[in-house]
């Protein structure tokens, strides 16, 4: 990695207002994951590999490296990314935490696009978590 420029994790937290399982079930099922983030096979089970749906940037391979039922989920995401999901019981509601990390600047994504780049463009997507928000409080 450059010394001289970091990229840092994307991170995004917000209270949700739903009891902790109703979230555990949007971000640990590969029915709730499409329902707000892109269809997959995904299964909460450490090294279970799946693919997400990446519209046109086809399937995206993934490992699940963490699972720790109702408080977080870890997984690898393409060649260079973590996604981490983070939840903590606030009784009727949940603090949600999404963590995107492993930017480089010294790398480019598999379409050959700099992590730079893509990290402006991600931090937007993952935004206010608006389809986290509708799914789980609907």
């Amino acid at each position: 990695m450059s010394q001289t420029e970091q990229l840092p994790d994307i991170r995004r937290t917000q209270v949700l207002n739903a009891p902790i399982a109703k979230v555990w079930d949007a971000v640990a099922t590969a029915e709730g994951i499409a329902a707000w983030f892109m269809p997959s096979d995904f299964q909460p089970v450490v090294g279970h590999e799946f693919h997400l749906e990446a519209g046109p940037y086809g399937q995206s391979p993934c490992k699940v490296t963490e699972i720790e039922p109702m408080r977080r989920l870890s997984f690898r995401w393409g060649k260079d990314w973590t996604l981490t999901f983070e939840l903590k019981d606030l009784g009727d509601q949940t603090e949600f935490t999404l963590i995107h990390g492993g930017w480089d600047p010294d790398k480019v994504t598999e379409f050959g696009q700099p992590h730079k780049m893509v990290r402006e463009r991600m931090a937007q997507g993952w935004g206010d978590l608006e389809k986290l928000r509708r799914y789980v409080e609907g």
